[in-house]
């Protein structure tokens, strides 16, 4: 495991186009499957990173929270199977499964979709307003495995930035950058 920074885009950039099998349904999906919500928080996380396992838990709740709320949720899996046996679609879907994504899981088998979006590491965090706009990049919360802090959602993640941007308190968030597992 390698580890990486995360690469910060400027706020306000636009949703790479993408369209990646789903390993939890075995279809297809793209950005316009979301075009009705509100809002898409796109996460880059795989099965093997130890990162990934220690807030996988948290990803499922919070996306339970936001179903039915204009929020969609989509993971994204861009890592090399056959170096990450781990990661490789049968064994994302298992995860899915033990874990409870109530989201798609896509699996970008030639890494198209990471260097897309810029993703560095897992997990990795993208939300997108309604015109599919960045309004926020980085972290998903500031523990890690073995420093102790509980997996929550601080004041500038993903989470909190989903309830401000829907109560129209903000036009974009601050992103945070972190250290995590390389894409490979």
């Amino acid at each position: 495991m390698a580890l990486t920074p995360s690469t910060m885009q400027a706020l306000g950039t636009s949703c790479p186009e993408f369209s990646l099998p789903d390993v939890t349904t075995g279809g297809v999906k793209s950005l316009a499957d979301f075009s009705g919500d509100e809002l898409l928080l796109v996460m880059f996380i795989c099965r093997h990173c130890p990162y990934v396992v220690h807030v996988q838990g948290e990803l499922a709740r919070i996306a339970r929270d936001y179903s039915g709320k204009g929020v969609a949720f989509a993971a994204v899996s861009s890592n090399d199977a056959e170096n990450y046996p781990d990661d490789a679609p049968e064994n994302l879907r298992l995860q899915a499964r033990e874990q409870g994504f109530p989201f798609p899981y896509l699996y970008d088998e030639d890494q198209s979709a990471a260097r897309a979006f810029s993703a560095a590491c897992t997990p990795d965090f993208f939300l997108y307003d309604k015109s599919r706009r960045r309004i926020y990049r980085g972290q998903m919360d500031d523990s890690r495995p073995g420093n102790g802090k509980p997996v929550t959602v601080i004041r500038r993640t993903p989470g909190p930035a989903i309830r401000l941007h829907q109560r129209a308190q903000i036009q974009a968030v601050h992103h945070l950058d972190h250290v995590a597992c390389q894409v490979p």
